[in-house]
């Protein structure tokens, strides 16, 4: 969280008062059973991801930081097979699919599929931005001109695999802290114009937003 002059911009509220993880049972409604079995040698799963990036059975009645998936060899591996749900099952309620051999794995998310949790910008790699608790295994790079705050939610979102729709969710803690970046034209207080990073000044391209309303890439 950043303020002015004792003041907090107004699209950060939504950060600071942005709810906890919410539990939801049976995808929302929807009837499945976690290991079912709809044709031979064949298992479906069904998992949720919240707005901190954390990885849960959807069917969890407590989804916290204790019942989410830590295991990193897991998480890489779910969520470099990640792709959009066209399989024909479940496409409405759990838009994303982790396919592993036989193996259904379908994810909704309370936002975005992708949530970065960490900047990597030590040593002298150019600096990349981790996502859902993969480590170095889960980045893309940082693009700071390509952050896009957004007023609507309050949220920061950034470039993320085109797989996984193009846009990923920045977590609140790491929106807070390249908040302090962002650098507002003079009678704009709502949304940041430009942002500050290593010395450079960049222009906000603001070029992510239609991607937000946009269906997930066939």
């Amino acid at each position: 969280m950043w303020a002015t002059r004792g003041v907090l911009r107004p699209w950060a509220l939504g950060l600071a008062w942005s709810p906890g993880t919410r539990a939801y049972g049976g995808g929302g409604g929807v009837s499945y059973t976690q290991g079912q079995s709809p044709e031979p040698r064949t298992r479906e799963y069904f998992y949720y991801v919240d707005h901190q990036g954390q990885l849960f059975l959807d069917d969890s009645k407590l989804k916290n930081f204790i019942t989410c998936f830590k295991d990193p060899q897991f998480l890489v591996t779910f969520f470099c097979r990640l792709r959009p749900n066209r399989s024909g099952r479940y496409e409405a309620s759990f838009p994303f699919l982790s396919p592993c051999g036989r193996e259904r794995n379908f994810l909704r998310c309370e936002d975005r599929p992708v949530v970065f949790t960490h900047l990597l910008a030590a040593g002298p790699e150019p600096p990349r931005l981790s996502y859902c608790g993969g480590g170095e295994a889960l980045a893309v790079p940082f693009e700071p001109a390509r952050l896009l705050p957004l007023a609507s939610n309050g949220r920061l979102y950034h470039p993320a695999p085109e797989r996984a729709g193009g846009v990923g969710l920045l977590r609140s803690a790491l929106a807070f802290e390249l908040s302090a970046c962002f650098e507002y034209a003079p009678g704009a207080p709502e949304l940041p114009s430009h942002v500050r990073w290593q010395g450079s000044r960049f222009a906000l391209t603001m070029d992510l937003a239609p991607l937000l309303l946009a269906p997930p890439p066939p």
